[in-house]
Formats: C-alpha cells, structure tokens, sequence
C-alpha cells in the first residue's frame, strides 16, 4: 500500500490553483491537526519547497508534502478532487480515519 497517493485529477487542480495565484510550480502541503468537529483536520497550503522530515509525492508533475507527524494519521490515504453542486474542494480519502464529518475535513481517528 503506498504510504500517500495523489490522483491525476488533484494533481492537475493542484497546478491551477498555483499557477491562479502566481506560485507555477509550488506545492500542495496536506497537513494534520488538532480541530474540527471531529477531533481533527486536515490543512491545504502552497508550499515553495519541502522541509527535511517531508514525504514529497509526484505526480504529473506536481509535488504533495506530507510533514512525518501528519503522516502518521495519512497513511494509505488517498487525495482527490470531488466537483459537486455544492463546491469543489479536495477529498482525503482515509483508511485511518474511523469517522468523519459532513464537511470531509474533520475526522476521528
């Protein structure tokens, strides 16, 4: 099982939220913490380069970061881009997770 994986299709809307806001070529950096509903949350950030403890995963040319104690509660997870009525965001699909939210970015673990 890969440890994170990015679809094609985050991947490409990765690169146009960066290159919308003047960073061509930045990275998304997924991050956890403490928050939400649930217990926790995860963060979306650009990111112009990877720290020293980042799982960095490409794909289609863009870079995701994964901070090491972030990881710990992504592991095997999935990120995708889910276009709906109600909005687009990014979906973080997460075997860790044992519960969720309405909002898809809080979950318990």
């Amino acid at each position: 099982m890969p440890r994170f994986e990015v679809t094609p299709r985050a991947a490409a809307e990765i690169a146009a939220i960066a290159e919308r806001q003047g960073k061509p070529g930045a990275a998304l950096r997924v991050s956890v913490s403490a928050g939400g509903c649930s217990g926790m949350q995860y963060g979306f950030d650009l990111a112009e380069a990877a720290e020293t403890d980042d799982l960095v995963v490409e794909q289609s040319g863009v870079r995701v970061l994964v901070d090491e104690v972030s990881l710990e509660f992504l592991a095997g997870a999935r990120l995708d881009w889910h276009e709906a009525l109600m909005g687009s965001h990014f979906k973080v699909e997460n075997p860790m997770a044992a519960s969720g939210c309405g909002c898809g970015v809080s979950f318990a673990v």
